[in-house]
């Protein structure tokens, strides 16, 4: 049988004295324009693909 425990009785989850994962740096460069072309060449070809894979099957 299992008795509640009053609040304040228990443990902390995890150890609350870890100082985090240290200063706070904000991005200074996103994507770089190569792989967004890429991303989107690829992108064009695959609906290219299917659209020349509708009509070849005249959809």
């Amino acid at each position: 049988m299992s008795h509640g425990v009053p609040p304040g009785e228990t443990p902390p989850g995890e150890s609350s004295t870890g100082t985090g994962a240290g200063p706070y740096r904000p991005l200074t460069r996103g994507w770089g324009m190569g792989p967004l072309v890429v991303i989107c060449l690829l992108a064009f070809a695959c609906a290219l693909f299917f659209l020349a894979y509708a009509v070849f099957l005249d959809l």
